[in-house]
Parts: structure tokens; sequence; C-alpha cells
């Protein structure tokens, strides 16, 4: 059976089922709602190191995870050694798992030469993960892409390098940075990393179904999967594939009545994080995913875009899902 326990240096994960982390998108309320649905492992929003070096407050937020269900990995991203070392102490601290952003394709990371520019650079590569993994008191692990481009696929390269420097685990996006997330993911080259190390790997990309997640687990080998845009107004996902690997069978989705009482519950969980005026605001790219595919859409979408106050906001969905 591919749904089982995994397990990360010491960590053990309940199912093999994982939240990736996704800036702007998985902070503490989103995590809360995923973790309803059974994800063995929830990742935060990538920070800088050197953020956290400099305690940079807005990043120390980001890190918050009261009251959370654990286990919780935290991925941090930089190039400087220094900071990333100072980061995994202080990180271990309060997190389950360290892991660091080697995948990251955002022009403002990849200028600085963090995310997915060290695919460009090995060596650097190799330093990062040592710094971090002597300066962590819990297990390590590293995500990143396939190569920089068709001309840079090194994916197996950094594989064993990171096995090499006491990562526990491994996650691999089968694209290219220059793919961004456009074209398929390439289940050959996630199959290549898998035979390449012992350490778990984890395969990553363009998981949005039951039988996708199927696929990666039976074309590739992998230990675990990781699902980060195809959970984004869908975090009942989790429960859909898990049931479909331990049955073969899909489960429903949920009812309109249950989807609206999801949504209210993430927009409750965000205003008591942030408050109404900045979590209204945030909560627009969720409730975008949400409504994603319902006949009204793109009209609802103008409308959610002009709500700035709560009472407003859940009174506007309550309508909007009686007619659909």
């Amino acid at each position: 059976m591919y749904l089982k326990k995994l397990k990360i240096g010491d960590v053990e994960l309940e199912n093999n089922l994982i939240l990736a982390p996704m800036a702007g998108i998985t902070d503490l309320p989103f995590r809360s709602i995923c973790k309803e649905f059974g994800p063995g492992l929830v990742c935060t929003e990538m920070v800088s190191a050197k953020a956290i070096f400099y305690g940079d407050e807005k990043t120390n937020l980001l890190l918050k995870t009261y009251g959370e269900k654990r286990p919780i990995s935290m991925q941090i991203f930089g190039s400087d050694e220094e900071s990333m070392g100072y980061a995994a102490e202080k990180i271990s601290k309060i997190a389950d798992i360290i892991d660091i952003n080697m995948g990251c394709p955002a022009p403002k990371v990849v200028k600085n030469g963090d995310g997915s520019k060290l695919l460009l650079d090995l060596d650097k590569a190799e330093k990062i993960i040592k710094a971090v993994v002597q300066n962590s008191t819990v297990p390590v692990t590293v995500k990143f892409r396939k190569g920089w481009n068709s001309q840079n696929i090194v994916a197996c390269d950094l594989a064993k390098i990171a096995e090499k420097c006491g990562a526990k685990a491994i996650t691999i996006h089968g694209r290219t940075r220059e793919e961004y997330y456009s074209g398929k993911v390439d289940l050959d080259a996630i199959k290549k990393v898998k035979e390449s190390v012992s350490i778990p790997v984890i395969g990553n990309g363009d998981i949005d179904s039951e039988e996708s997640a199927l696929k990666m687990f039976e074309y590739t080998g992998v230990d675990g999967i990781m699902i980060g845009r195809g959970a984004m107004g869908k975090p009942w996902l989790f429960g859909q594939i898990s049931y479909f690997l331990k049955t073969g069978e899909k489960k429903l989705e949920p009812s309109m009545e249950e989807k609206l009482e999801i949504i209210k519950k993430h927009i409750n969980l965000a205003i008591e994080e942030k408050g109404e005026n900045i979590a209204i605001k945030e909560m627009r790219k969720h409730l975008s995913c949400y409504i994603r595919n319902f006949e009204n859409a793109s009209k609802m979408r103008e409308k959610i875009n002009k709500i700035d106050k709560q009472e407003e906001l859940l009174k506007t969905l309550d309508l909007f899902f009686e007619k659909e």
C-alpha cells in the first residue's frame, strides 16, 4: 500500500502526504484547515535566514505555531552559510523538521543567489546543507527542482550531496527553474532521484487529484508526496487522496454546505490571527481558489476584491453559495 507512515530522521509522520511550503499561502490558518484533512506533515511559508539573523519581526510572525498540531516543518532560504547556520540553530528550537529551499523560482529570490539559483552552484549548495545540518538539533530536509534549465539537470547530483551532508530526506519538484510551473512535471527525473539515494524521497509537482497522486507513487517509487497548488481552494484533497490510496475508491467532494463551512472557518481563523483588515485582503487569493470552476466565479471574484469587512464578506458568500 502506498499510504504509510514515513520516518524522517527521528520524526515519524502518521502518513506520507505532505503540504508543501508556499510563500503567502501556507500560513497558520491555512495549515490548520489542511490539518483537519489529515496530511502527515505541513510546512510553513519559506522564511529568509538573513531576516532571522537580523531579528526581523515580520519574519518571526511567519514562524508562529500556537496550538498547532505537530509535526511541523519550517522552511528557510538563503545562500549565506553563516545566516543559514544561525537560522537553523534558532529554528530547530521550535520546529520538528527544518527544510532548506533550493527550488524557489521567484526572480526576487533568485537575484540574491537564493532558492533555485543554488542549482547553478553545487559547491555552495553543499556548504549550506552542511552548515544547516551542523547547527540543527532536528532532522534537515532539502527541497529542490530537477535543474536550472534543460542544459543544467543536477537533481541526482544534488540529492547525493544532500544525503552525504546528513539530510534525512529530500523533496524533488520535477521541473526546471526555467519552466516555473509550465508544462508537465517530469516523473522520470523524480524516479532517477529516488534510485540515486537511500534516504526518503518525496515527489512534488502536479498532484491535484487521486489519480495524479497514485501515478506519482506508482511510476517513481517515491516514499511520499508533497502537494502544493493542488491543495489551494481544496484542502480536503488530502482526505480524498488518503481514502483513495486505502480503498481504491473515491471519496465524495464535500457538499456546498460543507465547503461554505470550511471557507468560513478559514476566514475566522485568519481574522483571529491577523485582524480583520489584513486577513480579509489576504483571504482574497484563497477565496478565488475555493470558488474556481463555479459558474459565476469571475463575477464573485470582482465582488470579493472590493470587500474589506468580515460581516459583508460572510453575507456575500452565503448568497453566492445559495445560488450555486
